[in-house]
């Protein structure tokens, strides 16, 4: 497994390269939203720029598929703007809405969807890409690679990343190295708080 990942201590000559990509590799990019959400906010207090995600992941290879997977929730504010966001990236979305059973416990995951779509799609990419940090992946990148003979690669936040699923990679990316890729979330003043947020403003990142 090779990764990818910048030390801000490091000096410029000791950064690892970024792997060399071939510009004629069909490249898809299957995005576990609430992980990558998640993680940003509770490791940094940031948002997401998943332009600059798939910038970066992509590079001159040939972008056939981009899949996010997501979870509605009647409570989130400012919600349907960054899905809308999303699109306009040139995601296609998956949805879903957020289970919650009599004894008040919750269920929001995409762990099966993704992985068949990840397989469906499979014969025509020759990189897939999965943006996650859930161990559960393991088995799925363990098939694409020995059962189909497919190029995998996953990028995560280094810190709250499966290591597991890190080995099984033959190239893992440190979603903390990628320039440009946080953005910090703004703290507004306790009067603004209860304010509404005007639809549209979500600039392609998941509301706070």
């Amino acid at each position: 497994m090779r990764s990818w990942s910048r030390n801000s201590k490091s000096k410029r000559s000791e950064e690892p390269e970024v792997p060399r990509a071939f510009s004629n590799q069909r490249v898809g990019i299957f995005l576990d939203i609430q992980n990558v959400y998640h993680s940003a906010k509770n490791l940094h207090h940031a948002r997401v720029n998943f332009q600059e995600l798939v910038k970066f992941l992509v590079r001159d290879r040939i972008l056939v598929r981009a899949i996010a997977y997501v979870v509605k929730s009647e409570t989130a504010l400012g919600e349907e703007s960054f899905f809308d966001a999303l699109r306009k990236t040139g995601f296609e979305l998956r949805s879903k809405d957020l289970q919650i059973y009599p004894d008040g416990s919750k269920k929001a995951d995409w762990d099966i969807g993704m992985a068949v779509d990840s397989i469906r799609a499979a014969h025509s990419l020759d990189t897939l890409i999965l943006v996650t940090g859930d161990g559960d992946f393991v088995p799925l990148v363990e098939y694409l690679r020995v059962g189909l003979g497919k190029h995998v690669e996953v990028a995560g936040f280094g810190r709250t990343s499966s290591l597991r699923l890190k080995e099984s990679t033959e190239l893992f990316t440190d979603l903390e190295s990628i320039p440009k890729l946080l953005i910090p979330i703004r703290l507004r003043p306790p009067r603004e708080r209860n304010m509404r947020v005007p639809r549209g403003r979500s600039e392609g990142r998941l509301p706070q």
